[in-house]
């Protein structure tokens, strides 16, 4: 090439020769934001690294939501990785990237402490950080900066000895103002990422579902009649109470009891099948009352502590005015009539889907928003998803970033029951949790791999699980014929082992489990498509197990977030021990232990290092059962432990400490 002619294409980063990579937290290479709970420190972290031996520098540069850019230096934790911090004080999607360059200062200096005092190129080495410092000094704009500099200079000029002038340069004090000026000659700056905070609710919470149309005394149900039920859901503890579709439900293919495809006089439909003459999504079945006996319903349960949530169904029935108005925006048979839904062999001739690619679809995209927004009008801050997986992607994606734009406090739980990959997308494009196959995990080894892969990198970072051991559509062959036992074990492993469970009541802690067909996952008389009566004063309910339950997950910050689940050995595949650790180190230590055999008493012992706990090397323990009140003290790694389904469905264990007071009597605390 000819001398002074750049080389043809080279790029302007030629000079640059730090590397920045493996950015966490980033979804998908930062196609999407990570997610996280308001209150959490968020860590940063890289690969920062040069060619040669120069030392290198990193910040982390982050913004806010309507926030101006902050940063901060990231400290070095070994093997090149460096490590960042921002708090998520706020609601709504952060911006974050960092930029990293040669630190010549910190290069030279390390370079200089290796040097000998009696180095013949002491003088030239000492006077290439003598024109460093003076740079840094001349350009600095913080007078306090300046000075300290100034200071440095005259230290080095008047250390008689190389000694004496390392001692100068080894100084923190000047390492940290350097570090604050500006020379950041060729830096290198990764991609801008986000994360997106959203409210405590999203990071834990006990939902609870029901039907208010089973709520009436005589007949069928309304909202006001839902007083009692919301008395009583919350004198369980629960946070959020689920509505399945309150809007009008259709006439036309009326499923009668049990999925019959014909109804007969005074059978009342499915939920799902929305939409009548007396309006569609955003109106109320008339049955239950009126738009005004909703809002008395969440003024009630607000008053209780409770929020609602409102299912999300975008489907129609024969009956909705969608189909009228804009019948363009169904599928058609070649025939012209609309292509109701089918999940062969099932058929769903009550229901109509909608046809998201139809030519009119930014229409009725646009009148899908309505809908969320008209019931965020009427207080709703959370909507689980109907079958999400049965929508396109790009839908939800927008939907779901103009609502939470306008409204960032508002929440949405995706009921995808289908292929991991699919379930993944739904998550990472916006949703806040998940659904999970919970529900069909039974054995130490499901649940430990399934648990271990959800709580952990990469999923952690955008699949919040939301774990139900039944719903309205599912009652599980585990479940099915069960005794008391297998509803107790799989409620104390949904509510501890993820941070956010819900459970379709009062169907499961009154233990129904007759399936429609032996092999379905149906119920029998399903409340799908039928009024039920509930004895909630049932003798065998798991009411006050429930109740219970829920205290310790409010009384325990380590039950309410879920990064820091750890599974732990046992000699026996019938006992299932896993721990958590609070967050930030306020709290105590929480080690559960639950017998997956619902009819046999099991034992065996578990390895669980109470150092893992934050305890010292021979340190004694004492384990509190927060269900039976029993206390047991423990010391070292491995312990022994018996449990009858019969008594109860396992342990769970707060974990006591020692003290001493001043008249040198132990305690626990």
């Amino acid at each position: 090439m000819d001398g002074g002619t750049p080389v043809e294409g080279m790029c302007v980063a030629g000079r640059t020769r730090v590397m920045i990579e493996g950015i966490t937290p980033v979804v998908d290479g930062g196609r999407f934001a990570a997610k996280r709970i308001v209150g959490d420190a968020v860590a940063v972290e890289a690969d920062v690294f040069a060619d040669g031996h120069d030392a290198v520098a990193a910040a982390l540069l982050w913004r806010p939501p309507a926030g101006d850019w902050q940063e901060q230096r990231m400290t070095a934790a070994g093997n090149d990785r460096y490590v960042g911090h921002f708090d998520a004080a706020n609601i709504g999607r952060y911006h974050f990237f960092i930029t990293a360059w040669v630190d010549r200062f910190e290069s030279w200096r390390r370079e200089l402490a290796r040097r000998p005092d009696d180095d013949p190129d002491w003088p030239s080495a000492l006077a290439v950080g003598r024109d460093l410092i003076e740079a840094a000094r001349r350009e600095s704009r913080h007078r306090e900066d300046r000075v300290l500099l100034e200071a440095a200079l005259g230290a080095l000029s008047n250390a008689p000895t190389p000694g004496a002038q390392r001692t100068v340069v080894l100084d923190e004090t000047l390492s940290v103002v350097m570090q604050r000026q500006g020379a950041r000659d060729h830096s290198a700056r990764s991609d801008e990422l986000a994360v997106r905070v959203e409210r405590p609710r999203a990071g834990y919470g006990a939902w609870y579902e029901f039907f208010p149309r089973s709520c009436g005394h005589n007949g069928h149900g309304r909202l006001r009649d839902c007083l009692p039920m919301l008395r009583y859901v919350a004198s369980m503890g629960f946070q959020v109470v689920y509505l399945p579709p309150i809007s009008p439900i259709g006439h036309t293919h009326r499923k009668g009891a049990n999925n019959t495809p014909v109804a007969e006089e005074g059978d009342v439909g499915s939920p799902w099948a929305i939409g009548s003459e007396e309006g569609g999504h955003t109106a109320i079945e008339p049955a239950l009352g009126t738009l005004a006996d909703f809002h008395w319903f969440m003024r009630e349960a607000a008053a209780l502590d409770l929020e609602v949530a409102l299912d999300l169904a975008f489907q129609c029935s024969p009956d909705h005015p969608y189909v009228r108005e804009h019948p363009e925006w169904f599928r058609h048979r070649p025939d012209g009539s609309i292509q109701y839904a089918e999940n062969p062999p099932k058929k769903y001739q009550d229901i109509y889907p909608l046809h998201f690619e139809c030519a009119d679809w930014q229409a009725l995209w646009q009148e899908l928003k309505s809908v969320v927004v008209f019931w965020i009008e009427q207080g709703v801050r959370i909507f689980r998803a109907d079958n999400p997986h049965t929508k396109p992607f790009a839908f939800w994606e927008w939907l779901i970033e103009e609502i939470t734009g306008q409204y960032p406090d508002v929440l949405f739980l995706s009921e995808a029951f289908t292929r991991p990959k699919v379930m993944n997308r739904l998550c990472k494009l916006g949703f806040t949790y998940s659904y999970t196959y919970f529900t069909w995990r039974v054995s130490r080894h499901e649940l430990t791999q399934y648990f271990q892969e959800l709580t952990t990198p990469p999923m952690r970072n955008f699949f919040r699980p939301h774990v139900w051991p039944n719903t309205p559509d599912i009652l599980p062959e585990y479940l099915q014929g069960a005794g008391r036992g297998a509803f107790a074990l799989r409620f104390v492993l949904a509510a501890t082992l993820a941070a956010n469970y819900g459970i379709y009541g009062p169907a499961f802690e009154l233990l129904d489990c007759e399936p429609l067909v032996l092999g379905k996952e149906e119920y029998k008389d399903s409340e799908k498509y039928q009024l039920r009566r509930w004895d909630i004063h049932k003798h065998d309910s798991l009411q006050a197990l429930i109740q219970r339950v829920n205290t310790i997950r409010d009384t325990h910050v380590a039950l309410q977030s879920d990064e820091s689940l750890r599974f732990h050995e046992t000699t026996n595949e019938q006992l299932l021990c896993y721990s958590k650790k609070p967050a930030g180190g306020t709290g105590r230590a929480m080690l559960m232990i639950v017998n997956l055999d619902p009819y046999h008493r099991q034992s065996g012992k578990v390895h669980f290092p109470l150092e893992d706990a934050g305890f010292s090397r021979g340190e004694a323990a004492q384990m509190h059962d927060l269900l039976s009140d029993a206390r047991y003290i423990w010391i070292g790694a491995d312990h022994y432990v018996e449990l009858d389904p019969a008594v109860a469905p396992g342990h769970i264990f707060e974990l006591k400490r020692r003290a001493r007071t001043e008249h040198h009597f132990d305690y626990y605390a």
